[in-house]
Parts: structure tokens; C-alpha cells; sequence
């Protein structure tokens, strides 16, 4: 065993990038790639590593089988193919790119054979992507409601279960398009408890969830939507193929990379250096603010009692954390996280570090990844009139850790785990 490192700073972004690179499409895809089939392979995919995992079937496909096909992924997050296309699209937001690459994409997959291949490649950001209105939609009225699903604090089970009855793509309904073909579907996973009918909202994958459930959330959030929105919800003609449905019989479903894995990467290299690790879960959900408090206290608690670890020990968490937005400031669900953190830790009494980011390297729509801070947070804070409770008020991360220099920015990782979070005390 080492020792502790003696740059905290980088040590803590030394857990992030590890955790990161565990998760890789370079590293996850190759393992898992099916054999050649006696026809074709036809390629189709999406979400923020879609151009990265399509790109890592490039380079470990057989040069004599062929191999063609098309991704979308989010603006700046391509990869180079030669094989395989590369479309950008609009991401939280859907836009028209997204709408034309999914509609190609159901052109790309008619006509195939029992014969055929049909590697789906799926990821985080993939239901945003995939924009094709089901019949009787507009882009206009998913766009309206995306909007309102970001902004009220619904989370990802909620809020894909919602697009998924809006969609003529999502819930297992591409996966219907390429019939007779068998279908492999590889999936990054960027949803608590790693549940492959909700990633980029299953395409290829059976549904579960009901048209009543849809309608419920918009009612439990009380969203208003489009009069066609409702009408469709409330039409049995929306419902998703279920579990069991012998249509996707011939499909099978892949999770190559999880928060788990990136955490357990993570816990690694905090041992490599002398460090404890104490994950707290994968998978864990909730107001980002709230889950700060919750990690606060357990960082007292060590601080205070040597409980549950001892230092120097880093916390460590995942999942997929919400923000309801109640004021008009920048910044995404880490950015929040870190700042309600440092309303409550006192970062300079404990000598703690902090560190939370979004594994695809985009916090919300901004251009960081997240933000740190150390134990001289307080005293810089106060040098600058900032006050982190006015900010948290109107969700405004981004701006408070912009004025104190404290922002990362890795842009686009190409892969997609979700939040990661680490606490270092000393």
C-alpha cells in the first residue's frame, strides 16, 4: 500500500479521470461484440458514446465481414468511422437532426434477414437524440414537454417512461422495425439500478411501464401539455410492446459499463494511495441538494468519531441526482450538489476536499464537467462577497464556481455512467 498523495487536488481528479477511463468504450465494447453472423451487419445506435462505441466496433471487426450502419450522438461528441455514419444531434432538447436520424434509421434496418445482425448500441442521452413523434406529434410537442420533464425534478425512470409512450422509437419499437434480424443491443449505463428498458428509453428493449403511468407523472408534477400530448396518452394506440411479447423474442441485451464499475475503479486508486474508500451506493437518487446534506453528515461523522472509516479516507457515490429548478441561474445536478455541500460541510474545520461531476464530461448543458473545492473554500468565498446560499436560491453553481476558479472542464468523455462524487478528508 502507498501513502496518502500529498497534492490533494490532484488526487481527487485522479479518482475522477480513473473512474472515467474504466468505463470507456474502448475498453467496454470489445469484449462484448457478438460473432459475425452468415449475412449482414448493420450498425445502429445512440446517445453520448454512441460515435465512441461505434468507433471501438470499427477497430475489432473483421476487415473481410461487412459492417455498415449509423449512430447519433450529442453536437461535439463524435468519433472518426469509416463504416459506420455519425449523425449530431440535439441533446437534453430534441431537435430535427435528431428526428431525421432516427427516421433513417428505421429506413437503415427494413428488409433484413433471419440471416442478418442488427448491433444496436446504446447510451446515455439516447432518448433525447432518437426524436420521432409517434403519429398524430410534432417535434414541437416533444420539445415542450422535455422542457417541462427537465425542469420539475422528475427523475430519469419518470421521465422516460413519459417519452417512451410519445415516441414511434422508444419502448421496443425499433427493435419491432428490424425483424426478421436478431438484434444485440450494448448498453452504457447511465440509470440508477442499471434497468436496460430505461436506458435512452429501451428501443430495442420490452416496456413495462403503461400509458396510465405516463399520464399519472405529468399529473404528479403538474405539467401541462400539448392537447395532441394528452390525447395520444390517453389513446390505446400509444402502448409500448411488453415483456413476453414474442416479436422481440429474437433480441438480447448487453450492460457493458456501469457507475459501479467506475466507482469500483475509483475505490482502487484511492487504495493505491493510502487512502479508504466508502462507496455509498451506485444508484443513489434525489434532490441534489438533499443528497449533499446527507453526504455532509457522514463526512462529520468521520471527522468527528472516526465513523464508519478512519482517515485519510475518500466518500464515494453515484447514480443520478435532480434538480428542481426554482431560480434562473447556471449550472447543472453537480455543480448543485457541490455548492449545497458547501453551504453546510465547513470545508476549512474538517479539511475537506470535494469533487462532483458528470461522467460525459457536461454538467446540465454547460461547458464543465463539474467543480472542486478544498479547505480554503470559506476565506476565498468571503474575499468575494459570495454568499453560497444566495446562489443555491436560484440554482446558480455555475456562476459561483466560475468566481472562484474552481470549474472543470474536460469536455465531451464520450462515455456516460452519470454522476460521479468523491469527499476527501485527509
Amino acid at each position: 500500500m502507498g501513502t496518502a498523495t500529498p497534492d490533494p487536488q490532484a488526487f481527487l481528479r485522479g479518482l475522477f479521470d480513473t473512474a472515467v477511463a474504466a468505463v470507456s468504450p474502448a475498453i467496454c465494447v470489445p469484449p462484448h461484440l457478438p460473432a459475425p453472423p452468415k449475412g449482414r451487419t448493420v450498425v445502429i445506435g445512440a446517445g453520448k458514446a454512441a460515435a465512441a462505441m461505434a468507433a471501438a466496433v470499427e477497430a475489432h471487426w473483421p476487415a473481410d465481414k461487412p459492417l455498415s450502419g449509423r449512430v447519433v450522438t450529442r453536437y461535439d461528441h463524435g468519433a472518426p468511422t469509416a463504416r459506420i455514419e455519425v449523425v449530431e444531434a440535439a441533446h437534453p432538447v430534441p431537435d430535427a437532426a435528431g428526428e431525421q436520424a432516427a427516421a433513417a434509421m428505421f429506413e437503415l434496418v427494413k428488409g433484413l434477414t433471419a440471416d442478418d445482425l442488427v448491433l444496436c448500441l446504446i447510451s446515455g442521452g439516447g432518448s433525447a437524440l432518437l426524436a420521432l413523434p409517434a403519429p398524430g406529434l410534432t417535434l414541437a410537442d416533444k420539445q415542450a414537454v422535455n422542457r417541462a420533464l427537465l425542469k420539475s425534478g422528475a427523475n430519469i425512470h419518470e421521465m422516460n417512461c413519459v417519452r417512451k409512450h410519445l415516441s414511434a422509437i422508444k419502448g421496443g419499437r425499433l427493435a419491432l422495425a428490424c425483424a426478421p434480424a436478431r438484434v444485440v443491443t450494448l448498453s452504457i449505463s447511465d440509470i440508477p439500478g442499471d434497468d436496460v428498458s430505461v436506458i435512452a428509453s429501451g428501443p430495442t428493449v420490452a416496456d413495462p411501464t403503461t400509458r396510465e403511468q405516463a399520464l399519472a407523472i405529468l399529473n404528479k408534477y403538474r405539467i401541462e401539455v400539448p392537447a395532441p400530448v394528452r390525447a395520444r396518452l390517453e389513446s390505446p394506440a400509444c402502448e409500448t410492446p411488453k415483456p413476453g411479447d414474442p416479436r422481440l423474442a429474437n433480441g438480447e441485451t448487453q450492460v457493458i459499463a456501469t457507475a459501479q464499475q467506475a466507482l469500483q475503479a475509483a475505490a482502487s486508486y484511492a487504495r493505491e494511495h493510502g487512502v479508504t474508500p466508502l462507496v455509498l451506493g451506485d444508484s443513489i437518487e434525489g434532490e441534489s441538494r438533499d443528497i449533499a446534506y446527507m453526504h455532509a453528515a457522514i463526512a462529520r461523522q468521520i471527522a468527528q468519531h472516526g465513523e464508519p472509516v478512519q482517515r485519510p479516507c475518500v466518500i464515494l457515490s453515484g447514480g443520478e441526482t435532480t434538480v428542481t429548478v426554482r431560480g434562473d441561474g447556471r449550472g447543472g445536478r453537480a455543480a448543485e450538489f457541490l455548492l449545497a455541500l458547501a453551504s453546510v460541510l465547513d470545508a476549512d474545520q474538517l479539511g475537506a476536499w470535494a469533487l462532483a461531476c458528470d461522467t460525459d464530461g457536461i454538467d446540465g448543458t454547460e461547458d464543465n464537467a463539474g467543480a472542486w473545492f478544498g479547505p480554503d473554500l470559506p476565506a476565498r468565498a468571503a474575499e468575494r462577497r459570495l454568499a453560497s446560499a444566495d446562489f443555491l436560491a436560484r440554482n446558480d453553481g455555475y456562476s459561483y464556481f466560475a468566481a472562484l476558479d474552481r470549474l472543470i472542464v474536460t469536455g465531451p468523455t464520450r462515455t456516460n455512467v452519470n454522476d460521479f462524487r468523491a469527499i476527501y478528508l485527509p
